[in-house]
């Protein structure tokens, strides 16, 4: 007889993300290993969902490995769960049935992002990518580096992942302002501004970190006008969404020196296209949106996507953990 409640037995799972199949694995395992009557499948590319997705019920993936079309059949979903911090790419397609549950893996993304964004400061101050260059053409040329001690950082977005960088600035001697719609107060952060103070205090800021979400009303938020009153010495890095920058306005300020350089770890099209031009522009880090990526995601995800399947399958769905409205 097949292990498992009944209530598992009626449920089929699939995991479609584009992770390697070694991570997959690791959903499929631990979901399996608490929920022994689940079906289980996996699959890593939306065009494979096939032979799945008509009796799935629970969905696991996120908004890179979404489709408007894998939605349009899946009939029997009565729930997905977003295996990252925003709900993006799956809360906005048109097929997306009111009745069908939505959750989000928000909570386990303070580390990875926060210690991105010090990566990022770090790798600008003290120009690591010119050591990378030199050390390519073997080079011996050395320069002061730039510190983090004493400047002052902009957290741009101070939810959860915001929240996390704030002491860990403070700690290495900085000064942290934030800069948000609807926070009041944050631990590490000195002094908080609403949004509509932004053009207020940007001058200030030797980096400016963004951490905000994609919407409708922020894309492309992040404008010229703000890019042009930052201090020519302070530098951008976006971490949050790519859509909420400007694009083609930091390409202008950066070719003009106008900052003094920018890490980009989002993009508003993904992966970004060869021929962009950004790649040819030497005072900017690109990185493949790594940020929120570490070795142990799985194993902190899970128990939350555990919790959330057994208030599911208990029927105590309006309980389930990061449950988004849509």
């Amino acid at each position: 007889m097949q292990a498992g409640s009944a209530a598992e037995r009626d449920v089929s799972v699939l995991v479609m993300t584009g992770h390697p199949e070694p991570v997959r694995k690791q959903y499929c395992d631990g979901l399996l290993a608490a929920f022994p009557g689940l079906t289980v499948n996996t699959v890593d590319h939306p065009s494979k969902a096939g032979p799945y997705i008509a009796s799935t019920q629970v969905l696991l993936t996120y908004g890179m490995s979404m489709t408007d079309d894998v939605l349009r059949q899946a009939v029997r979903l009565r729930w997905i769960h977003a295996i990252t911090t925003g709900t993006d790419g799956i809360d906005d397609l048109p097929s997306l049935r009111p009745d069908v549950l939505l959750t989000s893996t928000r909570g386990i993304h303070g580390a990875p992002m926060s210690e991105a964004a010090l990566m990022a400061m770090l790798a600008l101050n003290r120009d690591f990518p010119r050591a990378v260059r030199n050390r390519e053409r073997r080079a011996w040329e050395r320069w002061p580096a730039k510190l983090l001690d004493g400047k002052t950082v902009g957290i741009f977005g101070v939810g959860l992942i915001g929240a996390a960088l704030a002491p860990k600035c403070r700690a290495l001697g900085m000064r942290v302002i934030g800069v948000d719609p609807v926070r009041a107060s944050a631990p590490g952060v000195e002094t908080m501004v609403h949004w509509d103070k932004a053009l207020q205090v940007i001058g200030e800021l030797d980096f400016v970190v963004l951490f905000i979400p994609s919407s409708d009303s922020n894309r492309g938020i992040f404008n010229l006008e703000l890019l042009s009153a930052m201090k020519p010495t302070a530098y951008l890095i976006n971490l949050g969404r790519g859509d909420v920058l400007d694009d083609e306005a930091l390409i202008r300020i950066l070719k003009e020196n106008r900052i003094a350089g920018a890490a980009l770890d989002v993009f508003g099209e993904e992966p970004l296209p060869e021929d962009h031009p950004f790649w040819t522009i030497e005072n900017l880090i690109i990185t493949p949106h790594l940020g929120g990526m570490f070795d142990e995601y799985p194993r902190r995800a899970l128990p939350i996507i555990e919790e959330n399947m057994r208030r599911f399958l208990a029927g105590d769905t309006k309980n389930m953990i990061n449950l988004v409205v849509h």
